[in-house]
């Protein structure tokens, strides 16, 4: 589900807990967070955080290869509940993309 947003991109998750989508963040979000002195995924994560109650850590933190964003997510809750969750995800996103583009 995660693929079907254009921009963001996930290997499939065999065995985890946890997905690690990729995300491409527009030059003007780039600049927004160099503003607000945070990492650009961070920034992201934290708009998705303050606009949809989603909760994911910035993928930053862990070893993600320079010039490349990510974030990290639990894939835990129950099916019907993480279809909502990817649909909402999805929306902020391509939102986000159109803001900052």
């Amino acid at each position: 589900m995660l693929n079907r947003t254009p921009g963001m991109r996930c290997n499939p998750v065999q065995g985890a807990m946890y997905a690690f989508p990729r995300i491409e963040i527009p030059a003007r979000a780039l600049d927004a967070a160099k503003e607000k002195k945070q990492a650009p995924d961070m920034f992201f994560c934290m708009r998705l955080l303050e606009e949809t109650g989603i909760c994911v850590v910035p993928g930053s933190g862990f070893g993600q290869k320079e010039g490349t964003y990510h974030f990290r997510m639990t894939i835990l809750p129950p099916t019907e509940k993480l279809k909502l969750l990817l649909e909402k995800l999805g929306q902020f996103y391509t939102k986000f993309v159109q803001e900052f583009s």
